[in-house]
C-alpha cells in the first residue's frame, strides 16, 4: 500500500513537472520591453577640464595650456547618465520585426554640458537586414568595461551611427556589413570642425563602408572590424589659393573578450587607421594640415591623420554583491607638420573601481579616474584626477503577446 502511494506521488510530481515544462515552452513571445535606469554621479575633480565635460574624463578636453579652464578643484553632481528605452517585437511572415528606441540625458554637440534628451538608438531589424541609428560595426561594445565614468576608454572605437546593415551570419559568431552616414562625429559636433583648414567645407559623395566578423570561442571571442571612407573638402575662400583636396580614410579594429573562469573577463582592443578619428571615443580632427612647399597656389594640403588606440581592462566579480573593474586605454595621433604646436598628440586613461549591489536592481560604488594629455610640439602636458561616487537604479518591464 505504501509503495502504491509512493508511485502515485511520483506520477503526480512527473505530471506537474511536465505541465510546467510545457507551459514554459508554450509561453507567449515578448511583444515589448520598457527599460532603463536612474543614475546619479557625484565626484571631485582635483584638476581642470573643459566645463562642458565636467563629469567625464576626456583627454582631448583637457587644457592645451596652463589654466585654460580656470582653477583646479571642483565638486560636481550629475544625473545625465539616466536612460530610458523601448524594444518592440512585431510578428511578420519573415519573422519578428525588432525595433529599438532609446535615449538618455547626456547633452553633446550644441547641447554639450546640458542635461537634455539625447538619442542613442533609433533602429529596426528584420531578418538579415537592419536600418537606423545603432552601434557601428567598426566598434565593439563588448570591450566597454564595467565602469561608471560615462565617456569610457579614449582608445576605443565607440560610435552610434545612422546606417543600413546586412547580417548574413547572426548569433555568437557573426558577420555584418554596413553603409554608414559619412561625415558624422562621435560627440555630435559639426564635422567641419574636424578639418583643420579655415574656410574649407567637407564633401562626402559616398557612404562609409564598414564590417565586422566575430568568431565565438570556448574562452570568449575574437573580432576583426574594418572601415573605409572617402573624404573630400572644398575651398570656399574665393582667394588666390586652392585648398581643396581629398583623402582616403581607413581603419582596422581587433578586439576580444577572454573569460578567466566564471568570475573575470579581460576586455581589450587594438585599433589603427587614418582619418577615422570621428569613430573613436575621444579623438581630435580627422584631417590635418601638411606643408606643400614650392606650390604657390596650394601652399598647404589636407591629409588624413593616422591614429592608434589601445584598450585593456579586467572586470572581476568578488561575489554576487561586489565587483571591480580596472584598466588602461590610450590614443595616439601622428600629427602633420602644419598642425599647431598645441594640437592634441596623445592621451592616456586609467580607471579603477569597487562596485556594490546591495539589492536587486541597485548599484552603488566609488571609482578613481585619471587622464592625461600631451601636445604636438610645444612640450606641454597635463593630467586630471577624479573620484566619483555613483548610485544606479535599474527598472524593466516585459510584456508578452496574447
Amino acid at each position: 500500500m505504501k509503495s502504491s502511494l509512493t508511485i502515485r506521488i511520483l506520477l503526480a510530481a512527473i505530471l506537474t513537472w511536465s505541465a510546467c515544462a510545457l507551459q514554459a515552452q508554450d509561453a507567449p513571445p515578448k511583444s515589448m520591453e520598457i527599460y532603463g535606469f536612474i543614475m546619479m554621479d557625484a565626484g571631485y575633480n582635483f584638476n581642470q577640464i573643459d566645463p562642458n565635460w565636467f563629469d567625464v574624463v576626456r583627454p582631448t578636453k583637457l587644457p592645451a595650456y596652463d589654466n585654460q579652464y580656470g582653477a583646479d578643484g571642483n565638486f560636481y553632481f550629475s544625473v545625465r547618465q539616466t536612460r530610458l528605452g523601448f524594444k518592440n517585437y512585431f510578428p511578420t511572415p519573415k519573422g519578428d520585426l525588432f525595433t529599438q528606441f532609446e535615449f538618455e540625458m547626456f547633452g553633446t554637440g550644441v547641447d554639450a554640458g546640458q542635461t537634455t534628451i539625447r538619442l542613442r538608438h533609433a533602429y529596426a531589424e528584420l531578418g538579415q537586414f537592419g536600418a537606423g541609428q545603432y552601434w557601428s560595426p567598426f566598434m565593439d561594445i563588448d570591450v566597454f568595461p564595467n565602469t561608471v565614468e560615462y565617456w569610457g576608454p579614449n582608445g576605443m572605437a565607440f560610435f552610434r551611427n545612422v546606417q543600413f546593415r546586412w547580417m548574413p551570419i547572426k548569433g555568437d559568431t557573426r558577420l555584418t556589413f554596413a553603409l554608414e552616414r559619412p561625415g558624422a562625429s562621435a560627440d555630435q559636433g559639426i564635422y567641419s570642425n574636424r578639418i583643420e583648414l579655415v574656410g574649407v567645407v567637407p564633401r562626402f559623395a559616398l557612404p562609409d563602408l564598414s564590417f565586422e566578423y566575430r568568431k565565438a570561442l570556448s574562452f570568449g571571442y575574437v573580432e576583426l572590424a574594418g572601415i573605409v571612407r572617402s573624404m573630400a573638402w572644398e575651398d570656399q575662400n574665393g582667394d588666390a589659393f586652392d585648398l581643396s583636396g581629398s583623402d582616403l580614410g581607413w581603419g582596422l579594429n581587433l578586439s576580444t573578450n577572454i573569460k578567466l573562469g566564471t568570475t573575470s573577463t579581460i576586455r581589450g582592443s587594438f585599433l589603427y587607421g587614418e582619418g577615422v578619428e570621428n569613430y573613436m571615443n575621444d579623438a581630435p580632427v580627422d584631417v590635418g594640415i601638411k606643408a606643400n612647399p614650392g606650390n604657390a597656389t596650394k601652399p598647404v594640403i589636407g591629409v588624413a591623420l593616422p591614429v592608434m588606440g589601445i584598450v585593456a581592462f579586467l572586470d572581476h566579480n568578488w561575489s554576487e554583491k561586489f565587483s571591480t573593474s580596472i584598466g588602461y586605454s590610450s590614443l595616439t595621433i601622428t600629427n602633420s607638420d602644419g598642425q599647431a604646436a598645441n594640437a592634441f598628440k596623445s592621451g592616456n586613461y586609467i580607471v579603477g573601481n569597487l562596485m556594490s549591489y546591495p539589492v536587486k536592481n541597485a548599484m552603488a560604488g566609488v571609482e578613481f579616474q585619471y587622464g592625461d594629455r600631451k601636445n604636438f610640439s610645444d612640450g606641454y602636458s597635463t593630467s586630471i584626477m577624479k573620484v566619483q561616487f555613483t548610485f544606479k537604479y535599474n527598472f524593466a518591464e516585459v510584456f508578452y503577446r496574447k
